[in-house]
């Protein structure tokens, strides 16, 4: 999932290069309209690979093409600047899947286009998340004859490990929490959720519901309410209840559209296949170049680490390599505020607290904003807290303050295949040494007086993170622990508790960045690479963890890292990898 972000094709240039740094801004192309100056032309928007907040790499750490949130949001916004030669925008879902929060502010965007010029959509099939956005930004809504409309009402599905852990593989789970609220035990030690974690959970749900179901109706008011949550619904049908207004395939919308708006050609904006601009720009990106746009965009996206390592700890917010992009950020002169899209469900404690310094640093120096994306939780909320201003979606999933230790033994397991483990302690023969001395071992289950030990750290680490919001929000202590001990609220209630600043996406957080750098409206946004691929690699040799790095390579772009398992046990795996607690989300929490 890292990668440096340009818009090229997959296509492979070998070359020699000297590599000085790989966490270079990348340029962004100037908004270019093909077809004559005189004619109109269309605008296309393909969203059907989805729009991930930071598109695969390959091997040498260039885009692959398929476009980023960010750069969705700066072609939107390029597109409102420059849309007199457009005469329309066609944006193509396909059948992805958004995150809801994604959905919430793509539909902002398109309906600002749609007060300008007709936007129309087409989908082959509509999620939850898209038919909410459609019926917030599109004109008119086409669809495939054979798409079906899973307007299905919104769900939380937790998924729950404990008798396969336990009874199938025989393991012993220990997992140890703070906060009534966090569960975090509970995948590990339950078959269902506590009376708590339902409470919280559900409460956020109820929130996400309103604005969801708010959105659609006010899209489509002639449909009865209790039709959006009573599908799926084939095509023909959703026609019949207004949530679809034309049957009929992508290249049959493009035409209508062509003939609407009296259009002679197309101009494809945004979506995979986008063409390599030159060897030159990859030798830019390569070297660490810099731009000189006075806001920098930086991504933070996935589970936090505190180094790349093993197969579900690639792909996040490495705490090494951030930490390097806002020290560099600090020093640059040129860059006059940063904005941080931060969508993680935590992590690592240690990584945590250490970002969430580094950010503070830097806003000691200039603005920092975070927008949120589809969720900040635990340690995401952690990070976030040290910006001089949050904005946050309706339908984001903020807060989770609280902390998870634990670790799961093998060793009785290992006993039934014929393996056996022995702990010998330097103080001779003293049963509770060995087990202190094999606190980390995989293979000891941890005694009681172990446990309490380990609780006792964790009470301190969550002190620290209630401090740590604290004074990054500027809220008293007690306040703060109102909405801690792991509960979860969407962003409404987000904002009344303190926790976020403004309802709004990446294009208000960027706008405020720039007001409070005192810069134009219109001042220059570059978005900072967070990996360089191969490139990055051969920094990272040079900086003791070549192995790790080189894993973290080979699981790059895989299948994988779409499951919404991943997050989850990313986020989970610093337990076990000499740490033994995290500030994480609890659950394998999916969204449907």
């Amino acid at each position: 999932m890292m990668a440096t972000h340009w818009r090229w094709a997959s296509s492979m240039v070998f070359f020699a290069v000297a590599v000085a740094a790989c966490d270079g801004r990348p340029r962004r192309p100037e908004s270019q309209w093909s077809g004559s100056a005189h004619n109109a032309e269309i605008a296309v928007f393909d969203l059907s690979d989805g729009v991930p907040e930071r598109p695969a790499s390959s091997l040498m750490g260039l885009s692959d093409g398929h476009g980023s949130f960010d750069e969705f949001v700066d072609s939107a916004g390029r597109l409102l600047n420059d849309h007199k030669r457009v005469g329309g925008v066609l944006v193509r879902f396909g059948s992805a899947h958004l995150g809801l929060a994604q959905a919430t502010e793509i539909g902002v965007l398109l309906a600002r286009m749609g007060e300008r010029i007709p936007v129309w959509c087409h989908a082959d099939d509509l999620t939850n998340a898209t038919l909410y956005l459609e019926s917030t930004g599109c004109r008119r809504m086409w669809m495939a004859p054979s798409g079906t409309v899973d307007a299905v009402g919104l769900g939380a599905e937790l998924i729950y490990f404990h008798k396969f852990l336990s009874e199938r593989l025989g393991l012993d789970v220990d997992f140890l929490q703070v906060g009534k609220y966090k569960g975090a035990e509970e995948p590990f030690t339950r078959d269902g959720p506590s009376p708590e974690a339902r409470a919280s959970i559900e409460s956020m749900l109820r929130a996400q519901r309103s604005a969801w179901s708010a959105g659609i109706l006010r899209g489509h008011p002639q449909t009865a309410e209790g039709a959006i949550e009573d599908g799926p619904y084939a095509a023909p049908r959703a026609r019949e209840l207004g949530l679809v207004d034309t049957l009929g395939y992508f290249d049959e919308a493009r035409s209508a559209m062509e003939r609407e708006v009296g259009a002679d050609g197309e101009a494809i904006r945004f979506g995979p296949g986008q063409p390599l601009d030159s060897v030159a720009d990859v030798l830019r990106g390569a070297s660490g170049w810099l731009g000189d746009a006075p806001v920098a965009v930086v991504r933070a996206v996935g589970a936090i680490s505190v180094e790349t390592e093993g197969m579900f700890g690639t792909g996040g917010i490495v705490e090494r390599r951030l930490n390097r992009t806002f020290a560099r950020l600090a020093k640059d002169d040129r860059v006059k505020a940063v904005v941080v899209r931060i969508d993680s469900p935590g992590g690592s404690a240690l990584a945590s607290d250490l970002l969430w310094h580094s950010m503070m640093t830097l806003r000691a120096k200039k603005p920092v904003v975070v927008s949120i994306g589809d969720m900040a939780a635990s340690g995401g909320y952690y990070m976030a807290s040290a910006a001089s201003r949050i904005f946050a979606e309706e339908t984001s999933i903020i807060g989770s303050i609280g902390v998870v230790g634990g670790k799961i033994a093998v060793g009785r397991a290992l006993e039934g295949f014929g393996v056996h483990g022995e702990t010998l302690s330097g103080k001779g023969v003293d049963a509770h040494a060995s087990t202190r001395a094999a606190f980390e071992s995989p293979m000891v289950a941890w005694d009681e007086p172990t446990r309490q030990r380990v609780l006792s750290t964790m009470i301190e680490i969550y002190r620290l993170f209630l401090s740590r919001v604290s004074e990054g929000r500027g809220m008293s202590v007690e306040r703060v622990a109102q909405s801690a001990e792991g509960r979860l609220f969407a962003g409404r209630e987000s904002l009344e508790r303190g926790l976020v600043d403004e309802l709004g996406g990446l294009t208000e957080a960027i706008a405020h960045a720039r007001s409070l750098a005192g810069l134009p409206p219109d001042s220059a946004v570059e978005t900072e690479g967070t990996s360089g691929g191969w490139l990055e690699t051969l920094v990272d040799r040079g900086q003791d963890t070549p192995n790790r790095a080189a894993m973290g390579l080979a699981m790059e772009g895989l299948a994988l890292s779409r499951s919404e398992l991943v997050p989850f046990l990313a986020s989970v795996t610093p337990i076990g990898r000499n740490e033994s607690t995290v500030c994480a989300l609890p659950f394998a929490l999916t969204l449907q």
